[in-house]
């Protein structure tokens, strides 16, 4: 199992939000660059970015950082908030993304991501799946839909989309543990995902469960920042 550590960007620093609120966030570190090359340090491959501020605005805001993070590491970089165009996409391509996480757009325009995915490829992207008790919210967590997380996986595996990432809203920035039986449901029915976890990680005991139900990576990042999980632990992964 693969180990992404998570860095989320507002006003172009690494903050935590608890729960997706805005009201309730913690500045850990005015440089996302030092954070993100210590992570390359300790033998970490990927990195998780999530621009905060984007996702507010509606349209990508801190690609300066992204693009500072690329050509400064060798992280494989995922980079999502406020990606609504393909202006957006290329942005974020541009700017040294491996892949452009998308979320909101494919649950509110399932026209316009299927022509990205068409475009692009269905490799480019990496497919954010925000729940609450099993259905899909959107725009920043603040909106809960109709839609189950099992046809929204459906429907897009069926598009040639396998990286997604699964993240349980009641649990994120709690620490109190990931929603193990959610995802194990998930990787049941759709074994062919590389299915990465998030939100609730706390401890090297989580990852190891997450592990244990299958899953392909886990976005680790509040536990990281309040000292739960140490770098050098996450070596043995």
């Amino acid at each position: 199992m693969q180990i992404i550590p998570a860095i989320d960007l507002i006003d172009g620093k690494c903050v935590r939000l608890t729960q997706g609120d805005y009201n309730q966030k913690t500045i850990y570190n005015e440089n996302p660059v030092e954070v993100a090359k210590s992570f390359e340090e300790a033998g970490l491959k990927r990195l998780h970015l999530v621009d905060l501020d984007g996702a507010k605005a509606g349209k990508v805001t801190n690609w300066k950082v992204l693009k500072n993070i690329a050509s400064m590491t060798e992280l494989e970089i995922d980079f999502g908030g406020g990606i609504k165009t393909e202006k957006d996409v290329d942005i974020v391509l541009n700017s040294g993304a491996k892949y452009a996480t998308i979320g909101s757009i494919a649950v509110k325009d399932e026209v316009l991501f299927s022509e990205w995915i068409q475009k692009y490829g269905p490799d480019t992207f990496l497919l954010g799946a925000d729940v609450k008790d099993a259905h899909i919210t959107i725009g920043g967590w603040l909106e809960t839909t109709t839609l189950s997380v099992f046809d929204f996986i459906r429907n897009y595996q069926q598009k040639g989309i396998l990286n997604i990432f699964c993240t349980d809203v009641s649990k994120d920035g709690l620490l109190q543990g990931p929603s193990l039986a959610l995802y194990k449901d998930i990787i049941r029915q759709f074994p062919e995902l590389y299915f990465i976890a998030s939100g609730g990680v706390s401890s090297m005991a989580d990852l190891e469960a997450l592990k244990e139900i299958g899953c392909s990576a886990a976005i680790v990042g509040k536990a990281i920042y309040e000292g739960k999980i140490r770098l050098d632990e996450l070596s043995q992964f």
